[in-house]
């Protein structure tokens, strides 16, 4: 098999990997803080992309022409949109539901994503059918062989990658990253040093939709689509992402997202039909949870983020 044709798959899988990654990690957060599983989360994903889609069109209004301008003030919006409907969540949804039954947080962030998405529908212009997504980015490239080096899926790449080391930095290397190392390892612990838990908890779910929002943008930017349901796959793939490297590990939500997108592109390269790479992956991943029922990097209880 040509080495530009397989150089090609491998660019691909990259940047699904890191949508895949940022989604993952969003769903570790939520689980390391406050033992939650957002169903929601896919369609943050979803809402994110079309925060920013709206955010272009009154930009277009506004007579702006500049496609990178464009895409840092649509990326920024869509972002801090969502990092605000994150924090509300789980101001308004899921703080009173802490010691309820988690069945009840599941199901009230299942129906919160489903609402989500039911209104885009409706009330987005169209909003049943695909919206195309304004191609922003430098649409240079650079051909070796059968391998199209596009500038725009290294930025992507390089945008995704650089979102996920400074969540790791924030995480590790700020005082707001050792409260919410604390609040995962001892909530009660945690408030009698003084940490202010509501607050840790309202930063934790606007960072990981702030995230989602991000993947979305970078999915929209990528495919040059969106539409309403886009959430629903990406949701079940990144949930299965982060399961899959260990739920609650920060690192393994990022290798899950990886390997997700790598079983994909060996069952694109791999069967003559692209549409059973999903079949494939998603098989693959029934097999690990069979052999390793707690993830590939399971961590312990009280480091789990």
């Amino acid at each position: 098999m040509d080495p530009g044709f397989i150089a090609q798959y491998l660019l691909n899988g990259i940047v699904l990997g890191v949508i895949y990654a940022m989604v993952a990690v969003g769903f570790t957060l939520f689980f390391g803080v406050l033992d939650v599983i957002k169903f929601s989360h896919g369609d943050v994903v979803m809402a994110g992309a079309f925060t920013a889609l709206a955010t272009y069109a009154g930009l277009e209004l506004l007579g702006v022409s500049d496609g990178m301008f464009a895409a840092i003030v649509i990326t920024v919006m869509g972002i801090a949109a969502m990092a605000i409907l994150g924090a509300l969540l789980a101001k308004l949804l899921i703080l009173p539901l802490r010691n309820a039954p988690p069945l009840n947080t599941l199901l009230i962030t299942l129906m919160f994503g489903l609402a989500l998405r039911e209104a885009v529908r409706l009330f987005y212009p169209n909003g049943s059918n695909p919206k195309p997504f304004p191609q922003l980015l430098p649409d240079a490239a650079m051909t070796i062989g059968n391998l199209e080096l596009r500038l725009d899926s290294v930025l992507l790449i390089v945008l995704g990658l650089g979102a996920i080391v400074a969540v790791h930095l924030l995480i590790q290397r700020t005082r707001i990253g050792l409260a919410i190392r604390a609040v995962a390892q001892d909530p009660e612990t945690a408030r009698l040093m003084g940490i202010n838990f509501e607050r840790v908890v309202l930063m934790t779910f606007a960072l990981g939709s702030a995230l989602a929002a991000l993947a979305g943008i970078t999915n929209g930017l990528y495919y040059s689509e969106v539409n309403f349901g886009m959430g629903l796959l990406l949701g079940v793939i990144g949930f299965s992402a982060a399961v899959v490297g260990g739920l609650g590990s920060l690192y393994g939500a990022i290798i899950g997202g990886f390997l997700f997108a790598a079983l994909q592109t060996i069952g694109a390269v791999w069967f003559s039909v692209p549409a059973y790479k999903d079949v494939f992956a998603f098989a693959c991943i029934i097999v690990l949870m069979a052999w390793k029922p707690t993830g590939l990097l399971a961590d312990k209880s009280a480091e789990r983020v």
